[in-house]
């Protein structure tokens, strides 16, 4: 068993997107500050904080070239001694028109009294007219030392009365079968999905979001120690940014 099959960051759930508010510093700098509270903190489709509310504060600098840099943390849960996720990035953001971006940047997970299963990882997202392409992959998967890598492919519509719809699917791919199910057969990768609703209201932006994998509760508790962090569930969440 392996406490890393929750272990994933929440790199993929930004999918690298610089708050649309900023402090303005000077004429080439900014700072974006963003605080996000949910009823449960779920990336890639896996809980990482055992189905319970999380906090999530994220303080980025970012320079006229598109370049930037932050952190990010939240309470995590994983039946083990760490309760801190700190993240650390850097990366590269451009815009090459009104509809078309794209965006590199490296994160250092970081898990105190569990520094063992600290990684790095590599994520790049192309976004065209709404649609978005993403990939995250490291080599540092522990205990395994395993590579993983993560596509997804993703699209927003806006809707009447100032709302928008957002929809995505992932694959997440490990070099080895650590998911086992209830009949003993074994596999590396899974698929996750997302449906979420988002409306801005009284300066804050409100989301509600259905959230699935294809993993079986047995291959769920095979990796992750519980069997229901894996399961359909809506996750509720507001956020602020500065």
């Amino acid at each position: 068993m392996s406490k890393k099959g929750l272990v994933l960051g929440a790199g993929l759930l930004y999918c690298l997107a610089l708050p649309a508010q900023a402090i303005e510093l000077n004429e080439d700098f900014s700072l974006n500050l963003s605080l996000t509270a949910l009823s449960d903190y779920r990336t890639g489709g896996i809980s990482q904080t055992l189905g319970d509310p999380a906090l999530w504060v994220d303080a980025s600098i970012a320079h006229s070239s598109g370049l930037f840099a932050g952190v990010f943390t939240s309470n995590v849960d994983f039946g083990s001694d760490t309760r801190r996720e700190y993240d650390y990035y850097i990366g590269i953001a451009h815009d090459f028109s009104d509809d078309i971006s794209a965006n590199l940047t490296y994160f250092e997970y970081d898990y105190p009294k569990d520094s063992e299963f600290n990684y790095g990882e590599w994520i790049g997202t192309v976004t065209a007219y709404h649609a978005t392409v993403g990939m995250k992959y490291t080599s540092q998967v522990k205990p395994f030392d395993d590579d993983r890598s993560v596509v997804w492919l993703g699209y927003s519509f806006d809707l009447p009365y100032e709302t928008s719809l957002d929809v995505r699917y992932g694959y997440s791919d490990g070099k080895d079968d650590i998911w086992v199910s209830a009949d003993g057969s074994t596999r590396g990768s899974y698929y996750d999905w997302e449906v979420g609703l988002n409306k801005e209201l009284f300066g804050f932006d409100w989301r509600v979001a259905y959230i699935d994998t294809d993993l079986s509760q047995a291959e769920c508790a095979s990796v992750n120690g519980y069997d229901d962090l894996c399961s359909a569930t809506v996750v509720a969440s507001v956020a602020k940014s500065f």
